[in-house]
């Protein structure tokens, strides 16, 4: 690790004003810490968002679920309230990494990260979710952008996230048995806007399944998605599964996925 400098702020002005042009936020630290014990980056300073106190914290109201930038993994798995708003959200939170990850990783440093196999970014797509910043609001669906790459500006801030509360909505992953990240993941959700359907793990960056969003919302079953085929071009592929495998289990994801929202 290369030396930096390491400041820990109280307020999200104070943290916003320490950040330089080579400086990083620090969220939870369980993608980028073990980065930097890597050497594969280098920053002059780490500004440390783990003493604002504002950043964390889950409310629900008016019809939503307001979850703050550095609420952890566990904290949202095990929040009564999200469970009674949005169980789906809480479900996914309760399987993301280990123990260990679900206790330091924070929501804001996931979605920041936008990492292509987490499992956050296709919750924020399928529950049409808005990303609130020290600037603006961000829809998700403008939020995620390309691999490892989102729509923050630089020095741009993420102070929380609202989730509209839908009708029915789960996740279903297929998880790398060592890291338990996706190899794919399928988040659905109905509302009376219609079915929104996001798929994680299996692109550079999570997308919508646009022609499973159509089956579903004249028929919200496992079978209007069973033979729904998703195409293999431009999917990931490596050593865990090739491109035509990650579009077989699209198919097989989304369907348990609707069976269990069903």
């Amino acid at each position: 690790m290369y030396s930096f400098d390491y400041e820990r702020p109280s307020g999200i002005n104070e943290a916003v004003g320490a950040i330089g042009e080579d400086d990083k936020f620090l969220a939870g630290g369980q993608s980028f810490l073990p980065t930097l014990k890597l050497r594969l980056a280098q920053v002059d300073k780490l500004v440390d968002l783990s003493g604002i106190a504002e950043l964390n914290g889950i409310s629900v109201g008016g019809g939503e679920v307001s979850i703050g930038a550095m609420t952890t993994h566990g904290a949202v798995a095990t929040s009564s309230d999200v469970r009674s708003a949005i169980p789906a959200l809480a479900d996914m939170a309760a399987h993301i990494g280990d123990a260990q990850v679900r206790n330091r990783g924070t929501i804001g440093g996931s979605i920041a990260n936008n990492d292509p196999a987490a499992d956050y970014p296709s919750a924020l797509v399928a529950l049409n979710a808005t990303v609130h910043t020290n600037k603006r609001s961000i829809s998700a669906d403008d939020f995620f952008v390309d691999l490892f790459e989102t729509a923050l500006e630089e020095n741009e801030l993420v102070t929380k996230v609202t989730f509209p509360v839908p009708d029915k909505a789960a996740y279903a992953k297929f998880p790398n048995p060592a890291s338990r990240f996706a190899l794919v993941g399928v988040f659905v959700a109905q509302s009376s806007a219609g079915a929104r359907v996001a798929v994680t793990g299996a692109g550079p960056c999570v997308f919508r399944q646009s022609d499973m969003e159509a089956a579903l919302s004249s028929n919200f079953s496992a079978d209007a998605v069973k033979g729904v085929k998703t195409s293999a071009d431009d999917l990931n592929a490596d050593i865990h599964a090739s491109a035509d495998y990650r579009a077989h289990l699209i198919s097989v994801m989304a369907s348990r996925a609707v069976d269990a929202a069903s």
